[in-house]
């Protein structure tokens, strides 16, 4: 009997100590609100800062509220309300729907008081079950470097066990002892160790930013730190500029590369390439529309089904011109140069009057969209995709040239006109087919610059001198030589640019390679053939 009454008597102590620590925190939640009501910076950093150590349940909502402006009060009853997404007002203390004074006012914030939100927000969302909000969590405490964080940071670096997470975890509480004058120097010196393998522009900044009196030790180890950090991001700034030369260069190379074909073996110059490139974009924006139209759910398909139809509308334009002009003006390449350049001028107003002057809209698929890091290497999957496309496209040419019937015509017509009629080589149809292929692997060009470039009437006349540079550079007629003077210019481009600009950097490309010509006027792949013997 005295053990059952022991026994409630102890239940009994415990349901108070609850009731009493329930009630405690209920106030000590309403003495935190109130602080929001009295719209004083001050106080409003302390309630964050209080809210985001409590545990409360309506702690990230109330400081998303604050960082949205969606945090109101009631200036007479003191009251802390929540204006959600859909207008409805809740009671911020419990989350329920309430009914508010009829004029509420906004709880004000500054720019201390945004830092000190994302550094609470990070705080709160640090052992979130999402990876991603843990990431960003930690991501937001590195910038907000709030050493109230820290006892939170050491809680979810020790439970965490996404090696890319607790890597980010072990940078925040490393920038966040290293600006704390009250940590250990020995913990310093590691946070510097930690931060100088991050080794990016942030990381930088932070070794940067210790202040004048830091400890002599400190300051050596930052200022060793920051010269490797420097030494390694100028390699990898040097990496970048490779990768953007490469994409621009794929880019030349698939302009060109139509181009050389047309020129080296019929030796036309052809100002209208580049509408053929035209004509491929807009050719991609109308399966698009098409699609937009009729079945939205194959959009991301659109790009395929876009290759073949631009090669086949931009080859068939290529064949009409070849057959209803250029076969009169064989052998006079001023005139081929003076006709093509005014049937652009044609184009260029035909898709004016059909389409518009305005730019057109050309989507990108899903998996063309967004990026990833390669060390310190930023690659946009739409850049890595034209490259991927201009190499297979320049394969494929490859193949046909070499194993194909049509392949083989070509190349003798080539290397020698007369003989090959001579055998039976029909060369006017030839020089059709040329053309065409020439003109229709431009329109494919066209359907992966309405990636990157406008689609407008004027999208040709960008590619057509970078074009015609690059063929010359490589040598006429010569596809590997085609290839290597398309990623050289394009490489050198971006190289020259930071030093010199986009305009002066194009002038100081085209002067090399005037200078270039003069030692090898037939470029760096001399080929045999028609156009170099004439």
């Amino acid at each position: 009997m005295r053990a059952y009454n022991g026994l409630l008597i102890a239940l009994a102590l415990a349901l108070i100590v609850l009731v009493s620590v329930t009630l405690a925190r209920a106030q000590s939640s309403s003495d935190v609100l109130a602080k929001f009501a009295t719209d004083d910076f001050s106080d409003t950093a302390e309630a964050v800062a209080a809210l985001a150590a409590s545990g409360h349940t309506m702690a990230a909502p109330i400081i998303f509220a604050l960082q949205d402006g969606r945090l109101l009060f009631d200036a007479k009853s003191k009251k802390i309300f929540i204006k959600d997404t859909s207008g409805a007002i809740l009671d911020a203390a419990t989350g329920q729907p309430a009914a508010a004074a009829a004029e509420l006012e906004t709880v004000r914030i500054n720019n201390r008081l945004r830092r000190a939100i994302e550094a609470a927000l990070g705080t709160l969302t640090l052992m979130a079950p999402e990876p991603q909000k843990r990431l960003e969590a930690a991501l937001a405490v590195y910038k907000s470097r709030d050493e109230k964080a820290l006892p939170a940071l050491d809680t979810a670096i020790a439970k965490e066990t996404n090696a890319n997470i607790k890597r980010a975890l072990l940078e925040a509480r490393a920038a966040v002892i290293l600006l704390s004058a009250d940590a250990a120097e020995a913990a310093r010196l590691d946070a510097v160790g930690v931060i100088r393998a991050r080794g990016d522009q942030e990381a930088l900044s932070l070794l940067s930013s210790l202040p004048p009196d830091a400890p002599p030790a400190l300051a050596r180890a930052a200022a060793s730190a920051v010269k490797s950090i420097q030494d390694q991001l100028e390699i990898w700034n040097g990496v970048q500029n490779a990768w953007y030369g490469l994409s621009l260069g794929s880019v030349l190379l698939l302009a060109a590369i139509g181009l050389a074909i047309t020129f080296g073996v019929m030796g036309i110059i052809n100002m209208a390439h580049g509408e053929m490139v035209m004509i491929g974009a807009y050719t991609t924006f109308m399966v698009q529309e098409a699609i937009r139209t009729h079945n939205p759910a194959l959009f991301d398909y659109s790009l395929l089904m876009a290759v073949p139809l631009a090669f086949v509308v931009a080859g068939a334009v290529g064949i009409a011109i070849e057959r209803g002009i250029i076969r009169f003006l064989y052998g006079r390449p001023l005139e081929t140069l003076l006709a093509t350049w005014g049937l652009s001028l044609i184009l260029q107003q035909a898709v004016r009057t059909i389409f518009g002057p305005t730019n057109r809209e050309v989507g990108a698929p899903s998996w063309m969209s967004g990026a990833f890091e390669l060390g310190h290497l930023n690659i946009t999957y739409g850049r890595l995709w034209i490259i991927c496309f201009t190499l297979i496209v320049f394969v494929a040419l490859l193949a046909m040239l070499r194993f194909t019937r049509l392949g083989l015509e070509m190349r003798a017509v080539t290397q020698n006109r007369a003989m090959a009629a001579a055998m039976g080589i029909r060369t006017a149809r030839i020089d059709a087919l040329t053309f065409g292929l020439g003109s229709g692997i431009a329109g494919i060009a066209g359907v992966a610059l309405s990636q990157i470039d406008n689609v407008s009437p004027n999208l040709g006349q960008g590619y057509i001198i970078d074009s015609f540079m690059v063929v010359v550079f490589g040598g006429v007629g010569n596809l590997w030589g085609t290839l290597v003077g398309a990623f050289t210019l394009g490489i050198a481009n971006k190289f020259l640019e930071p030093y010199a600009g986009a305009v002066l950097g194009k002038i100081a490309i085209l002067v090399l390679i005037i200078l270039f010509i003069q030692k090898r006027p037939r470029g760096m792949f001399a080929l045999k053939g028609r156009a170099v013997e004439a």
